[in-house]
């Protein structure tokens, strides 16, 4: 039996959260949402735009669609630099403040690394030390805070599935902490997805390290480079080297029941006649019908 999980992509706000934002989810036709609420690249805090809010709010619920943010890319609360260290727990913190704000499920932030040689448990020790105070100061009901396990490369604090369980454990197991899967990432840092049965045992693996119910987000994926790379470069799911198979594996695993998922592959807006998140959502919607229905299209 295949789950329901709705289906969607990072969407382009150019020209507002709201304006921007819902026109383009309309567009490619995405059942969730993940946004940027400032400079992906920068540590500027955005306040937002009462009025574009309030319309995204009411357009997300109108549609009956879950939004996510994503932080910037910067954020690295492993670092061993203090004011690294001090932008990223005030980016976190202003984020989830935003995602309570807008009503959104969840919050996604890089797993960050430790930088230098042999800081890895002080640097799980400082993510307990910074970031355990944002979570208990953050509304039980707001948006959880997602890790999001990275490619590998660097000296990187979650890179496997398995790097989950001494990073949540660091955290306390915190009840706003759930992860946000990233099957290139997964790929980039060893895990074959592409063999037969592949994505199931990592998904299996996933859950035993931290438990039910903290898968929170998929990031759906295909990747330009080969399983272990260490290279986070994402392709439009089929072209690359994981391939389409492992996504219907994805899609059909019990831990995704009602789990969003969202493409960040090349899109409209780039190029390729052949890319877009509407072909990449339309393409994941697929693979979630029944068997029968596949083979008849």
């Amino acid at each position: 039996m295949q789950n329901s999980s709705p289906i969607g992509a990072h969407v382009q706000t150019r020209g507002g959260l709201a304006k921007g934002g819902l026109a383009y989810t309309d567009a490619v036709a995405a059942r969730a949402v993940q946004v940027f609420v400032g400079n992906p690249r920068g540590w500027k805090l955005t306040a937002g735009t009462p009025a574009q809010d309030a319309l995204f709010t009411a357009g997300c619920a109108e549609r009956g669609i879950p939004s996510f943010i994503h932080t910037p890319f910067l954020v690295n609360v492993g670092s061993p630099t203090e004011a690294t260290v001090e932008q990223s727990i005030a980016s976190i913190a202003h984020n989830l403040a935003r995602g309570a704000e807008l009503g959104c499920s969840g919050v996604v932030v890089h797993a960050g690394s430790a930088v230098g040689e042999d800081r890895y448990e002080a640097a799980l020790a400082q993510l307990r030390e910074r970031l355990l105070p944002v979570l208990d100061a953050a509304p039980a009901d707001g948006p959880r805070l997602l890790i999001e396990p990275t490619a590998g490369g660097g000296k990187s604090l979650a890179a496997t599935v398995e790097d989950l369980g001494p990073y949540l454990a660091a955290l306390d197991f915190h009840p706003l902490v759930g992860v946000c899967f990233d099957t290139c990432h997964a790929w980039a840092a060893g895990h074959d997805l592409a063999a037969p049965g592949g994505m199931t045992a990592t998904l299996d693996a996933l859950e035993a390290t931290v438990g039910p119910g903290r898968l929170g987000l998929v990031h759906a994926n295909d990747s330009l480079d080969e399983c272990g790379s260490k290279r986070d470069r994402h392709t439009t799911i089929g072209e690359g080297s994981i391939g389409v198979a492992p996504f219907a594996e994805l899609l059909a695993h019990p831990s995704m029941s009602g789990v969003p998922v969202v493409v960040e592959t090349p899109s409209e807006l780039d190029g390729s006649p052949s890319a877009g998140h509407k072909r990449d959502i339309a393409l994941l919607v697929s693979l979630m019908a029944p068997a029968e229905d596949r083979t008849a299209a």
